[in-house]
């Protein structure tokens, strides 16, 4: 399946049901009247989040949705029936922006989570409405109010736990691949990766899901290379993992090229908790090691942790740094939303 992860969309509602002008003519019946009635709301737009879904590949073919026109109203006061709701179904992380792709309208990110995009245009008024004690035969009746349109764009930014960033060939997608189930492409040249993975990473018995995107290179934040479209996937992480390839000419300067795109790009990126890593190092000799260990750590001001996907060498204590990174920002989002809760609680 193509990975899609944004898309323009035309959305109208339904118009509402014209109202109608009836009368009674029954036999025997000595005083007739209006019995006209109201026609039938026009259906909404409504955008759903749901679950089994990872991409935005259903509205690549399809961009128009349309919901039903209210039924008119009938004699007999039979009001017409309401029209039907056009649901688009979208996966969880999905973002609605409006057509300036500035403005945003909603962001879903929870199962069940539902928005009305457009609301369906009211029913007009029968002439039975309009029957006064000086008006007995009111030969009138409402048009249905017009539905609402609008090109709306849907952006997805995927869910995941912990990002992994860094230049082309760093081993991204080995890494990947060697602590989950997910089988990303793999080969030795750059830009393998073309779009985000996921993995479903388990440690000690806990589990938590981890993003691969393709890798930055230097102007990358201007389109240089795949440009950094694909950063917004990593912007819902709570940790990234960096990952510097031990085999490139200096360990330092890949990772400042890195952090120089993550600042270009904004979103927080710069900000969240990091962990650097120095990969590849099945494939580096001692000296080389101890000297790029050494650049790294002069460029990232931290002590890297050295780890082979390959050997499996640090892999699982970096799993275990990664988890534990995770909790105590669960746990610092955990006490901001706390108040909130209280607070709504207790509103009057």
């Amino acid at each position: 399946m193509k990975f899609l992860d944004q898309a323009k969309v035309y959305v109208r509602s339904g118009d509402g049901g014209a109202g109608c002008v009836s009368f009674r003519r029954e036999k025997f019946i000595e005083f007739g009247g209006p019995n006209g009635g109201d026609g039938g709301r026009g259906g909404d737009v409504v955008v759903e989040c749901v679950a089994g879904l990872n991409t935005l590949i259903d509205y690549r073919f399809k961009q128009h949705f349309k919901a039903q026109t209210g039924v008119h109203g009938m004699g007999k006061n039979r009001t017409g029936a309401n029209g039907a709701d056009a649901v688009l179904k979208v996966p969880v992380g999905t973002q609605i922006f409006d057509e300036d792709e500035e403005t945003l309208l909603a962001d879903l990110t929870e199962v069940g989570q539902s928005i009305v995009l457009a609301k369906g245009g009211n029913g007009g008024f029968g002439n039975a409405y309009f029957k006064t004690s000086t008006n007995q035969a009111p030969r009138r009746a409402n048009p249905g109010l017009p539905g609402d349109e609008r090109w709306i764009w849907l952006r997805l930014k995927l869910i995941a736990d912990a990002g992994l960033v860094g230049l082309p060939n760093a081993g991204k997608s080995t890494f990947l691949a060697a602590v989950s189930a997910a089988k990303p492409k793999i080969a030795d040249y750059p830009f393998t990766t073309l779009e985000p993975n996921l993995g479903v990473v388990g440690v000690d018995g806990r589990e938590f899901v981890m993003a691969d995107i393709p890798g930055l290179i230097e102007g990358a934040h201007e389109g240089v290379g795949l440009g950094d479209r694909f950063l917004g996937h990593v912007e819902r992480c709570r940790v990234l993992l960096h990952l510097v390839d031990g085999t490139c000419e200096h360990a330092g300067q890949a990772y400042k090229v890195v952090r120089g795109e993550l600042e270009a790009y904004g979103g927080g990126l710069s900000d969240k908790p990091e962990i650097v890593a120095l990969s590849k190092a099945d494939s580096l000799s001692p000296e080389l090691r101890k000297e790029q260990l050494a650049r790294l750590k002069r460029a990232a001001k931290k002590t890297p942790v050295v780890l082979s996907a390959l050997s499996g060498e640090d892999v699982p204590e970096t799993l275990r740094k990664l988890l534990s990174v995770i909790d105590e920002a669960k746990g610092v989002e955990a006490a901001e939303q706390a108040p909130k809760v209280a607070e709504e609680a207790w509103r009057p």
